[in-house]
């Protein structure tokens, strides 16, 4: 996926999850939309140098969102909505599974909403994408706040898989160069102890990171994914 107008700034403060202020190269303080309502307290700090995409519509409250952040010599996309994207775009080239007939996005089944329904001649499945921007000592974790969305998540993929789908929960970790991902089990024990019990009903378990420039993301290669609880952030 392409960003366009691209303005390298700095962080300066997060008055709440959906705006910051930011400095832009002319001294001048900007509020700018951000594309991500976790946490990101260890990417969002004082003087980190961010990448703003100019808005579309110039109508907009804020001029500017926020997408990518340079932690250290790594540059992490931070855009909640390009995981999605970047999946799909990987797995309509023939990333995914092989003879991809059918990719949908947001598909309901039963009283549950997945990321992608898709058909390969006689396969039938449903993915779960999460978005990874959590990084500690080059491994990443999933999640960095509690989410009983994303348990619940889970349990809907091992209710797919009951039923005789394939099922993948597959993890967009949005940068470079990492070790491994795990659960984090630190932040939210339900979560991991959901994975693992998903990993022992037949879910996929996937995790790929992404090529991360200022104006683009792109997925790359496959990540081990560890589940032994004692992988902690």
């Amino acid at each position: 996926m392409q960003y366009t107008h691209i303005v390298l700034a700095r962080f300066c403060s997060r008055p709440n999850r959906f705006i910051a202020e930011a400095e832009l190269p002319d001294g001048s303080r900007e509020r700018v939309h951000v594309k991500n309502t976790g946490r990101c307290r260890e990417l969002l700090v004082p003087g980190a140098r961010i990448y703003l995409e100019g808005a579309a519509h110039p109508a907009r409250k804020t001029r500017f969102d926020l997408v990518a952040v340079e932690k250290g010599s790594r540059l992490i996309n931070m855009d909640a909505q390009a995981p999605n994207q970047v999946f799909g775009e990987w797995a309509r080239t023939g990333g995914f599974v092989p003879g991809l007939a059918l990719l949908r996005p947001e598909t309901a089944w039963g009283n549950s909403r997945f990321d992608f329904y898709w058909e390969a001649e006689e396969r039938r499945g449903f993915v779960e994408v999460k978005g990874v921007t959590l990084e500690e000592d080059g491994a990443v974790f999933f999640p960095d706040a509690p989410t009983e969305r994303g348990v619940k998540h889970v349990e809907e993929l091992m209710a797919c898989r009951a039923e005789g789908y394939e099922a993948t929960l597959f993890f967009v970790v949005q940068m470079e160069n990492v070790k491994w991902l795990a659960p984090n089990d630190r932040t939210h024990p339900a979560f991991g102890a959901a994975v693992r019990r998903a990993a022992a009903a037949g879910v996929k378990i996937l995790a790929h990171t992404c090529c991360v420039r200022p104006d683009a993301l792109e997925l790359s290669g496959p990540v081990p994914v560890r589940l032994d609880p004692e992988n902690e952030c």
